[in-house]
C-alpha cells in the first residue's frame, strides 16, 4: 500500500477524536489535491513545498494511483452537500501526471456525481509543459487554469527557475498565449516577493498589457530555519502594502469591472457585510485542506506537517477526518487565537488576522500571534476605505461598482477643451 512508504506520524483525527463527541461536516469543504506530491519540473527559490518529499521514506513513489483517484472523487462528492463542487489539482507540478490521468479523474467524476450536480475542475500549473492537447483538454472540459507568473521577464525570473536555475519566462510566456489562443479559462498567480514587490505597476500593467484579467497575488513569507529571521525572498510588511495600494489606485481609477483582482473583490465582500470568501481572510478556516498523492489528508496546505496529519483516506473517511474535533479546532483557533491587537483593529472584520501560518510576530505589548504582514495589511485596508465603501453603496443601491471611476475623474472644466473635443 502507498502509504507504508510514509515517515510514521500519528493521525490526528483519530487519536483527538477517541471519546468526543464528533463535530458537525460543513455542508462544503475544498481539498488541494497533489497527484504528483511535491514534484515539480522547476526549482523556485521561494518554494516552500519541494522539500516535503521528506515526509515520505526514501523510494517512495510520488504518483496517485487509480485506487486513491477514485476513492478520493467518490468520498468527495459523497461529502458534499451542496449543488456545485470544486476540485482544486495542485502541486508540486501536476501535468507531471500527463494528460490521461486527468481523463479519467474527469470520467470519475461524472460516475459519481450526484443528479443536479455541477463539477468544477480548478488548475494551478508553472506552464512549462503546456502544450496543444492540455489546452484542447482544458477547453474541452471547462476547467480553469492558474497560471504561475511574476510578471515581466526579469521580475519572473529573479526566482521562478528551473532545476538547472535556468529561467522560465519564455515557456510561461508560451504558455499563455496557449491558454489564450485556446480560450481556456485562466487565471494568473503572482507571487509578490522581496524583488517585485518594488514594482506594482510594472507587474500589474504587464499582466494588462498581455490580455490577463483574473489576477491573484499572494506573498512569499517564509522564516529562516532557525527561526530567528525570514528568508532573503520575503516580502516585507511594509512592501506588501505598497504594492497593494498602488495596484489599488491604478485598478480603481481605471479598470473596476474589466481586471478582477483577488484580494479586491475579496474586500469588497468585507465591506458588503459579507464573510470574505478567501480563507486567508476568513473569520475561521479548517475547510480547505490537502491531500498528498497516497490519500493522505492534511489540515491545510500552509499545514502539511506531522503535527496536522489528519489521517489517510484509504484507511479513514474523509468525511469523518474532515468533521472531526481536531480540524474544527483547527479552523476555529484562526479567529480564537488572536491577540487583542486584532481584536481592536478597525479592519478587522476584512482582515481576520490573515492567514495563521503567518502569525508568528510579536505584538508592541509583547503578545504573541501577530501576522507578519500586519502593518502592510492594515495600511492598505485602511487605504482603500472609503473607495470599498462607495462601491458597496453603489452596489447596494442597484448600481455598477464601475461608476465610482466615474466619481473619481476629474471634473470637466479642469480638463483641457482639446481633451473633449
Amino acid at each position: 500500500m502507498q502509504s507504508s512508504h510514509r515517515c510514521q506520524f500519528v493521525p490526528r483525527a483519530l487519536l483527538e477524536g477517541e471519546g468526543n463527541p464528533p463535530a458537525q461536516l460543513p455542508p462544503a469543504f475544498h481539498v488541494m489535491l497533489k497527484p504528483r506530491g511535491p514534484l515539480c519540473n522547476l526549482d523556485c527559490t521561494y518554494c516552500f513545498y519541494l522539500r516535503k518529499t521528506e515526509l515520505y521514506q526514501k523510494g517512495a513513489r510520488f504518483a496517485m494511483s487509480e485506487e486513491v483517484l477514485d476513492a478520493f472523487i467518490r468520498q468527495y462528492i459523497e461529502s458534499q452537500q451542496v449543488p456545485e463542487v470544486h476540485f482544486g489539482w495542485q502541486g508540486g507540478e501536476p501535468t507531471l501526471m500527463g494528460v490521461e490521468f486527468f481523463r479519467r479523474a474527469v470520467a470519475l467524476q461524472q460516475k459519481y456525481r450526484k443528479p443536479g450536480m455541477r463539477i468544477i475542475n480548478s488548475f494551478q500549473t508553472n506552464g512549462v509543459q503546456l502544450n496543444e492537447e492540455w489546452c484542447r483538454f482544458f477547453k474541452e472540459h471547462d476547467f480553469l487554469v492558474g497560471l504561475s507568473m511574476d510578471g515581466p521577464r526579469n521580475l519572473h525570473d529573479a526566482y521562478r527557475v528551473d532545476g538547472g536555475g535556468k529561467p522560465t519566462f519564455d515557456k510561461v510566456y508560451r504558455a499563455l498565449k496557449l491558454l489564450q489562443k485556446h480560450g481556456v479559462s485562466y487565471n494568473i498567480l503572482c507571487v509578490v516577493n522581496r524583488i517585485n514587490a518594488d514594482h506594482p505597476l510594472r507587474v500589474y500593467r504587464f499582466f494588462k498589457s498581455e490580455g490577463v484579467e483574473f489576477i491573484q497575488f499572494i506573498p512569499a513569507v517564509e522564516q529562516t530555519p532557525e527561526k530567528g529571521g525570514m528568508t532573503e525572498w520575503t516580502v516585507r510588511p511594509e512592501q506588501w502594502g505598497n504594492f497593494l495600494c498602488a495596484v489599488f489606485d491604478e485598478w480603481v481609477q481605471r479598470d473596476v469591472g474589466r481586471i478582477f483582482v483577488q484580494q479586491f473583490e475579496v474586500a469588497l465582500e468585507a465591506w458588503m457585510g459579507f464573510e470574505p470568501s478567501l480563507c486567508v481572510h476568513a473569520s475561521t478556516c479548517g475547510n480547505c485542506l490537502a491531500m498528498e498523492h497516497n490519500g493522505d489528508l492534511f489540515s491545510c496546505d500552509h499545514f502539511v506537517y506531522p503535527t496536522y496529519y489528519l489521517g489517510n483516506i484509504m484507511e479513514t473517511p474523509m468525511a469523518q477526518m474532515v468533521a472531526s474535533p481536531f480540524q474544527r479546532r483547527f479552523g476555529m483557533d484562526k479567529r480564537d487565537s488572536l491577540p487583542r491587537y486584532c481584536r481592536e483593529c478597525p479592519v478587522l472584520f476584512a482582515c481576520n488576522g490573515g492567514c495563521p501560518k503567518d502569525r508568528f510576530a510579536t505584538t508592541s505589548d509583547g503578545e504573541q500571534g501577530l501576522n507578519y504582514l500586519c502593518a502592510g495589511y492594515r495600511q492598505f485596508f485602511t487605504h482603500i476605505a472609503p473607495f470599498m465603501q462607495v462601491m458597496a453603496q453603489l452596489l447596494q443601491s442597484g448600481k455598477p461598482a464601475w461608476l465610482i471611476m466615474e466619481m473619481l475623474r476629474p471634473p470637466l472644466t479642469s480638463r483641457r477643451l482639446s481633451d473633449t473635443m
